[in-house]
C-alpha cells in the first residue's frame, strides 16, 4: 500500500497492525494534513463480519468528540476497500511505557484521570469500549492521553449478545477468532460468562491498567488463556501495598474497587470513579500546600568560627541535621534546596517560615575550636514567632553524631512526635565511626559542589583521605564514584575516570547495597555504558530512599533523556526543582525534555530559574567555567547575544582546551546560528576528547546543524574513535 492513493489520501508508511486491521500514515491531499488510515487486511477484505466491525468502530467513535479520544474524520470505501480516516497522533502506546518499568503513582494518576475523562464522555453517549488495554491508549508527545480503537464498542441498547464468549474450559476454544471479545488480561469477569456488558466492564479494565501502571505487573496471571481467565474469575490480586511501596492508600482503594469481581461492588459509573480520582488529586495538592502542624525548615547555622574555611563544616552539619530530621516520617522537612538561598542572609525565622509555608523553623549557630564544638539551636513557631524549644550543646568532635541525633530527638519531642522503634534505629545510625574521616568527607563534598575539574579532583583527594582513615566508609566511596561520573560527563577526556567510578561504586554497594548515594553512582555508570532503563530504575530507587539525594535527579534526568522518555522528565520538573534546585547541572536534561515536547512556556520558566541559580553560583565561584558556559547558553536562548558571547569568551579563557567547555560553546554558537563557528568548535571538542554523539544528535541546541554533512562526519569520527579506544 505504501505510495498508493485511496481517494485523496496518499499512503506514506505503515504504523501498526492488529486483529482489527492495519494502520497507515497518510497525507490528506485536499486539506494538506497528516492522517491515520485504518483498513482491513487484504485477505479479509470480503469478510462481511470484519467489515461490519470496522463500520461499528467508525460509527461509535465518530459520535465522540473529546480530547482524550482519537478523533474519527470519516469512513470511506474505494474499490471494495473499507477504511477509517482518523487524526494522526505522534506518541507511544501506554504499553510501551509500562514495559519499561512501573510508573510513579503521580504520573499514573495524571494518565488515569485523562483515561477516566475519555471513558466518561464515551459512556455518556452510551458507548462501551469493551477492549480497553494499554496498547489501545496512546500518550502523545505533548503528554496527552488518547483512547484508540473503539472497534469492539457497542451501543448499550444494541449489545450483540452473540459476540460475548461463554465460559469454556478448552484452550483451543478460547483462542478461536471471535470467541472472546477483548484482550484476555484486561477483560472483566462478566465478559467470560455471556452476561450483559456495560460501562462497569470498562471500569474493571481501567482498574487493571492502573494496577499494572503502578506495580509494573498484571494483577491476573497464568501460563495459558484458561489459567488467566480462571484467575480473573476467582483470584484476588496481590495488594499493591505488598509490592509497590509509596502508592498512597486512597489511590490503592480506588484501584481495588474498580477491580471488584461483582460489577455491583465496582464503581457504577465512570463519573463516580473519575470524581474519586480527582478528589484524591485535590487532596494530595492540599496536603503539599497546607502549612500543617508538623513541618520544619532548617536554616543554615551561622558560622561563628570567624574563618571562611570552616563554612564547609557548618554546611555539612546543617545538612546532616536536615537528613536526620527527614528520617521522622510524621515530620515534613524542607530540603536543602529550599533553604540554601537564605544562607548567610539577614532573615528572621518567622519570615522564612511564612515564605516556605513551614510551621516551624530551626535556626542556630556553630563554633568549632580545636576538637571542641559548640552549637546553639532554637526552634521557632512561624505564626506567633515564639520559641518552641532551644538548647546549647558543648561537645567534643568525636561526639558530633550524637549531637545531631540529640537535636533530631529533641525537636521531635518539642513537636510531640513519638518516634517509632525503626525511626530510633535509623536516627542512631552513623555514616562512619571516625569523625576525622567524616570531616574530610565534608570538605570533599563542599569542593565537589563547585563542579570545576580542579575542584572535583581536589574533592576526590579529600574523599580518598577519608577512606585512608576509615576504609569501610561507604559514603566516601559513593562520593568518589559520583565525582568521576561528573568529570567524565563534563570533561570526558580521561579514559581512566569511568573505570575508577566503577570500582568505587562497586565498593560502596558491597558495603551498603541500599545506600542512596551508591545507587546514584551506579546509575551514572549505567548511563555511561548505555544501559539507560536500568539507570532510571537505579536512581529512582535512590530517590525513594532519600528524596534530596545529591546528583540523583541529574542522573535520572540524563537517563530519561537518553531513553527519550521526555514526558516522564517533564512530569517531575517541579519535584526536581524542589529537591535539587540549587544544583545548576540538574536543569539541563529537564530543560531539553521540555523543549522536545514543545512546552515553550515551561521552558522559559525553567530557563529563568536556571539563570538565577547560575548567576548566584558565579557570585560565589567566579572561576566556575561550566556555570559560565551554561549561562551563555541561556542568554543565547533568550536572545541576549552580547551577554552570551561575553560569558562564552570568559569560559573559554578559563578552560581553552576542555572538551566539555568546547562542546557547550559549540551549542551556544549553534543557538546564535553561527554555523562555521559551531562546526569548528565542535571539531575542537572532539579532538580534545569529547565523546557523546548520542547526546549531540538529540540536543536541540545543535538542531541548526543536525542535517549538515560536516556535523554528521564529526559524529562518525567520534564513534570510530570511541570504538577503537
Amino acid at each position: 500500500m505504501i505510495g498508493k492513493t485511496l481517494s485523496h489520501y496518499k499512503i506514506l508508511e505503515k504504523l501498526g497492525q492488529g486483529g482489527m486491521g492495519i494502520v497507515y500514515k497518510a497525507e490528506d491531499t485536499r486539506l494538506l494534513r497528516m492522517v491515520a488510515i485504518k483498513m482491513l487486511p487484504p485477505a479479509f477484505a470480503k469478510d462481511e463480519k470484519r467489515i461490519r466491525r470496522l463500520l461499528v468502530e467508525a460509527q461509535a467513535a465518530s459520535a465522540l468528540n473529546h480530547p482524550s479520544i482519537c478523533t474519527i474524520h470519516e469512513i470511506e470505501e474505494v474499490d471494495d476497500t473499507h477504511f477509517i480516516v482518523m487524526e494522526y497522533l505522534r506518541g507511544r502506546a501506554l504499553s510501551e511505557e509500562i514495559i519499561r518499568g512501573r510508573i510513579h503513582w503521580e504520573r499514573a494518576l495524571q494518565i488515569g484521570i485523562q483515561i477516566g475523562e475519555g471513558l466518561e464522555n464515551a459512556h455518556s453517549h452510551e458507548i462501551v469500549h469493551r477492549d480497553l488495554k494499554p496498547s489501545n491508549i496512546l500518550i502523545t508527545e505533548e503528554g496527552k492521553v488518547k483512547i484508540l480503537d473503539f472497534g469492539l464498542a457497542r451501543v448499550f441498547r444494541e449489545v450483540d449478545e452473540q459476540m460475548l464468549s461463554r465460559a469454556v474450559t478448552q484452550e483451543k476454544n478460547l483462542t478461536e477468532t471471535g470467541q472472546v471479545v477483548g484482550t484476555i488480561h484486561y477483560m472483566s469477569p462478566e465478559q467470560f460468562g455471556g452476561r450483559r456488558v456495560d460501562a462497569r466492564s470498562d471500569l474493571f479494565s481501567f482498574g487493571v491498567i492502573l494496577y499494572e501502571m503502578l506495580s509494573g505487573r498484571l494483577p491476573f496471571q497464568g501460563n495459558s488463556v484458561y489459567e488467566i481467565m480462571t484467575s480473573i474469575l476467582k483470584d484476588r490480586p496481590e495488594p499493591l501495598s505488598s509490592n509497590t511501596p509509596g502508592v498512597p492508600l486512597p489511590f490503592q482503594r480506588i484501584v481495588e474497587k474498580a477491580m471488584a469481581k461483582e460489577n455491583q461492588k465496582r464503581y457504577q459509573t465512570s463519573t463516580e470513579m473519575l470524581e474519586d480520582l480527582r478528589e484524591f488529586r485535590t487532596g494530595q495538592k492540599k496536603e503539599k500546600q497546607k502549612p500543617g502542624e508538623e513541618s520544619i525548615a532548617v536554616l543554615y547555622f551561622e558560622n561563628m568560627s570567624g574563618s571562611k574555611e570552616e563554612e564547609y563544616f557548618r554546611d555539612g552539619m546543617t545538612e546532616d541535621v536536615i537528613t536526620e530530621l527527614s528520617k521522622i516520617r510524621n515530620l515534613k522537612v524542607f530540603p536543602r534546596s529550599a533553604v540554601v538561598e537564605y544562607r548567610d542572609k539577614p532573615v528572621t525565622a518567622p519570615l522564612v517560615g511564612q515564605q516556605l509555608n513551614a510551621s516551624c523553623v530551626l535556626e542556630g549557630s556553630l563554633r568549632r575550636s580545636g576538637n571542641r564544638i559548640r552549637v546553639t539551636a532554637q526552634l521557632v513557631e512561624t505564626r506567633e514567632g515564639h520559641s518552641v524549644w532551644a538548647e546549647r550543646y558543648d561537645r567534643e568532635m568525636k561526639d558530633v553524631f550524637d549531637l545531631q541525633d540529640d537535636i533530631a530527638r529533641n525537636i521531635a519531642q518539642a513537636l510531640r512526635i513519638t518516634l517509632s522503634p525503626q525511626e530510633e534505629i535509623e536516627i542512631a545510625l552513623k555514616p562512619t565511626e571516625n569523625t576525622e574521616a567524616y570531616d574530610y568527607y565534608l570538605r570533599g563534598r563542599s569542593y565537589a559542589r563547585r563542579t570545576t575539574a580542579t575542584d572535583m579532583e581536589y574533592a576526590i583527594q579529600m574523599f580518598e583521605h577519608a577512606l585512608s582513615l576509615q576504609p569501610d566508609f561507604a559514603l566516601a566511596y559513593a562520593a568518589i564514584a559520583i565525582a568521576y561520573c561528573h568529570l567524565s560527563h563534563s570533561y570526558g577526556a580521561n579514559p581512566l575516570w569511568m573505570p575508577k567510578a566503577h570500582l568505587a561504586a562497586d565498593r560502596a554497594l558491597a558495603l551498603d547495597p541500599e545506600l542512596p548515594e551508591a545507587l546514584v553512582a551506579r546509575g551514572g555508570i549505567l548511563i555511561a555504558e548505555g544501559h539507560y532503563e536500568e539507570a532510571i530504575r537505579c536512581t529512582r530507587r535512590a530517590i525513594e530512599r532519600k528524596s534530596d539525594c545529591e546528583s540523583a535527579y541529574w542522573i535520572l534526568g540524563r537517563g530519561l533523556f537518553h531513553a527519550e522518555r521526555w514526558q516522564e522528565a517533564a512530569d517531575i520538573v517541579t519535584e526536581v526543582i524542589q529537591s535539587s534546585g540549587d544544583d545548576y547541572n540538574v536543569y539541563v536534561p529537564y530543560q531539553v525534555a521540555l523543549e522536545r515536547l514543545g512546552r515553550k512556556e515551561a521552558v522559559l520558566q525553567l530557563r529563568e530559574k536556571h539563570t538565577q541559580i547560575l548567576q548566584r553560583q558565579l557570585e560565589m565561584v567566579p572561576e566556575d567555567a561550566r556555570a559560565r558556559i551554561l549561562l551563555a547558553n541561556n542568554y543565547a536562548r533568550s536572545g541576549k547575544e552580547k551577554e552570551a558571547i561575553r560569558e562564552l569568551e570568559k569560559g573559554i579563557d578559563l578552560r581553552p582546551s576542555d572538551a566539555g567547555m568546547l562542546y557547550n560553546s559549540a551549542c551556544v554558537y549553534a543557538i546564535l546560528q553561527r554555523k562555521e563557528k559551531t562546526l569548528t568548535t565542535l571539531g575542537k571538542a572532539a579532538a580534545a576528547g569529547w565523546s557523546n554523539p548520542h547526546w549531540a544528535e538529540k540536543d536541540p541546541d545543535l538542531a541548526f546543524v543536525h542535517n549538515d554533512p560536516e556535523f554528521i562526519q564529526i559524529m562518525e569520527e567520534v564513534r570510530r574513535k570511541s570504538q577503537k579506544s
